[in-house]
């Protein structure tokens, strides 16, 4: 029931990050139909483009911090001035982070960590891995959606056999005519407590 306004800003000096992709609409779906609750809590969105995600998590009470390449940065902050007026107390944050360069300025504990089609380009795996293991903690619930683009050594590598190695990971949603899934990312003890996950179940699950 929410309306976003989203600047793109196309061309050569963004490339994919100015767009909004079909994977940030569908897990801005997921969060809007799930109704979690992410009043106060403490939220990091990766990769963000034109910031949609975290703006919607912001809207939805969390503490939000969104980062990307400095490139994506001014759209970011653009995009956060035309959805919330200059006295809002919940407006976002804008930082640079460049996985496997700037995590460790970050704090450890993020409560939920977001992140939509920033598994697209195999070569950056190694990088995020490190990034999602530096800003999550043991109660951290992530949640990454993804178009299921590159065949067996692109997301479906990094989903199914990458970063099982690191956290327990579950399919949450999936639209097979779109290609895009949702996955679920806890600590290997299990699930974080954001919601429906604080008794074990996971939302929009099954």
């Amino acid at each position: 029931g929410r309306v976003l306004r989203i600047a793109q800003h196309h061309g050569p000096r963004l490339g994919l990050a100015a767009s909004v992709w079909e994977a940030a609409l569908f897990l801005c779906r997921y969060l809007g139909e799930q109704h979690l609750d992410f009043q106060g809590r403490s939220v990091i969105e990766l990769g963000a483009g034109t910031g949609i995600v975290g703006i919607l998590a912001a809207l939805l009470g969390g503490d939000v911090t969104i980062t990307d390449q400095p490139a994506a940065l001014d759209q970011i902050r653009e995009n956060i001035e035309l959805n919330f007026p200059p006295a809002a107390t919940r407006r976002p944050r804008v930082r640079a982070l460049v996985w496997g360069r700037d995590e460790g300025s970050f704090p450890g504990d993020y409560e939920v960590v977001l992140g939509s089609d920033i598994v697209y380009h195999p070569p950056s795996f190694p990088a995020l891995l490190g990034a999602l293991r530096s800003l999550c903690g043991r109660r951290s619930l992530g949640l990454l959606s993804a178009k299921m683009r590159g065949g067996e050594g692109g997301a479906r590598r990094f989903f199914h056999q990458l970063l099982p190695r690191y956290f327990s990971v579950r399919l949450l949603r999936r639209d097979p005519g779109e290609e895009l899934e949702l996955y679920g990312v806890t600590a290997p003890s299990g699930p974080g407590d954001l919601g429906e996950g604080a008794t074990g179940t996971w939302p929009g699950s099954g």
